[in-house]
């Protein structure tokens, strides 16, 4: 098992089940942290989405460092918490939105994550989805052809455009968000 910090890139997190199907249960960003420390394994497979720059670190100097460094500890700490909201919003967004609103949330954190540089927050204007529409139906648990019936209608609406397949130009940033929180 490896310990990282996201550089630069997007990857996925995945699971299979015991038939082989798999799920992809989440996407990592630029900052955000890869492995389980104090662990020997984990049951989720990341896999690079686009070209990826990676930070990584030996079990045994990272778990060193848990133990002599207070603040890390807080850090790591303090990222488990963010990724455990994150995970709470993304149940409610997979139970309760309708397929407007979570192909706008999708949108939305997509283009707040990727970031210029890595570690940027402010929402980008435009962007290349790392995922292919299908990739983003499994996210979403819907299906590509409501996936691509959305994007059409965000951009119809003025909201968004679609300069090539995987382009997305975030026309109204306002309106992007409302269409997310509907509900």
């Amino acid at each position: 098992m490896i310990f990282a910090n996201v550089v630069s890139g997007v990857l996925k997190l995945n699971a299979s089940t015991a038939d082989g199907r798999e799920q992809i249960v989440g996407l990592m960003y630029p900052a955000d942290f890869i492995g389980r420390p104090y662990a020997s394994s984990t049951r989720y497979n990341v896999v690079a989405l686009t070209d990826a720059e990676l930070c990584v670190f030996s079990r045994k100097h990272f778990e060193q460092a848990l133990r002599t460094y207070d603040k890390l500890k807080r850090l790591l700490l303090q990222r488990t918490l963010d990724e455990l909201d994150h995970s709470r919003e993304w149940m409610l967004l997979l139970g309760r939105k309708t397929a407007e609103e979570k192909v706008a949330s999708f949108l939305v954190q997509m283009a707040r994550r990727i970031g210029r540089g890595g570690c940027a927050r402010s929402p980008l204007d435009e962007f290349v989805l790392p995922l292919s529409r299908a990739q983003i139906a499994d996210v979403l648990g819907l299906t590509i052809e409501t996936v691509s019936r959305q994007m059409t209608r965000l951009r119809s609406a003025g909201v968004i455009d679609l300069p090539t397949t995987r382009s997305i130009r975030v026309l109204n940033e306002i309106a992007l968000s409302a269409r997310a929180e509907q509900g």
